[in-house]
């Protein structure tokens, strides 16, 4: 895919404002894991930074579901009920996404959520950007950006996919599924920040105790997010489990949570490895998280709710 992005307008792009209100969009696979729910709750109670305009279910296809459309309803359904946790009307604000993955690399699917992000990037501009974090197969998004490839000029994408550029593979779940959507974005000339998975957002783990320390007890969605916690594992002696899908709201919170590097947009090869080439465009790649100041500002956030 051609882009007219040239890599000082892009890494203009990807240069966040230190002040101000950032619109974006959530792309999420709500049902497939309990992260995602953190996420979006982490969104919705960061206003002072984010203005969150819409959320997208995506779809996903393991032992939660019997297919991609069957997981993008559950996650549809999955974000109604989070946002009636959280008190937020639903109404022309979630809207169902891909109903399948990419067949090929040129050929989008479309959707509801697709041609809302179309609409939305069309009325943004450079000045004042549509950020589009995607916390699970890219699908959406990708189609976004085949149905009308000139949105790349005014939004800024924010993706948890992949595993770290190092890593001996990337077969991770959001990118495996669709790698058609991958490489379109990838390739795109979109203004990208990658957080990988493995290696980077890996290191957002917490506890069913502290989760019932700093979660439980504040407000339906406390006690909701401590239940889905509770319930991810049978026992949670020894157990952590790892939050990942928040490093994207903390990006945008407050990039020194989530340092990156300006690095060449990898190659994603058939095997799904990372391949190298210094003549690919620029993108931003996130290196670390900071674990301890992403969970305080996220505790800190949902306490005020039982306050």
């Amino acid at each position: 895919m051609q882009t007219s992005l040239t890599d000082l307008v892009r890494l203009k792009q990807l240069a966040l404002p230190t002040k101000g209100t950032l619109r974006m969009v959530l792309d999420t696979d709500t049902f497939n894991e309990i992260d995602d729910q953190f996420a979006l709750t982490y969104a919705l109670l960061s206003r002072d930074r984010l203005l969150l305009e819409a959320v997208y279910a995506a779809p996903f296809f393991n032992e939660l579901s019997t297919g991609p459309a069957d997981g993008m309803e559950k996650s549809y359904q999955e974000i109604h009920r989070l946002l009636g946790h959280l008190g937020v009307s639903t109404d022309e604000y979630v809207f169902r996404g891909s109903t399948d993955y990419l067949p090929s690399d040129t050929t989008p699917v479309e959707s509801a959520a697709a041609r809302d992000l179309v609409q939305k990037a069309l009325r943004s501009s450079p000045e004042d950007p549509l950020y589009v974090v995607a916390i699970g197969a890219i699908t959406n998004v990708a189609s976004a950006i085949l149905m009308e490839p000139s949105i790349i000029e005014n939004i800024v994408v924010i993706w948890l996919g992949g595993h770290a550029l190092h890593w001996p593979d990337t077969r991770e779940f959001n990118l495996v599924q669709d790698i058609h959507a991958a490489r379109v974005v990838l390739d795109s000339g979109v203004p990208l920040v990658l957080i990988p998975c493995q290696g980077v957002a890996s290191h957002l783990q917490t506890t069913l105790v502290e989760i019932g320390a700093f979660v439980k007890g504040n407000g339906p969605i406390g006690d909701y997010l401590y239940d889905t916690f509770k319930n991810c594992a049978r026992d949670h002696f020894g157990y952590s489990r790892v939050i990942w899908d928040i490093s994207t709201i903390a990006y945008l919170v407050n990039p020194e949570w989530v340092p990156t590097d300006v690095v060449h947009s990898p190659l994603l090869t058939d095997n799904a490895t990372w391949s190298a080439s210094d003549s690919r465009h620029l993108i931003r790649c996130a290196r670390f998280v900071h674990r301890d100041a992403i969970f305080r500002d996220f505790f800190s956030k949902i306490a005020s709710l039982g306050e």
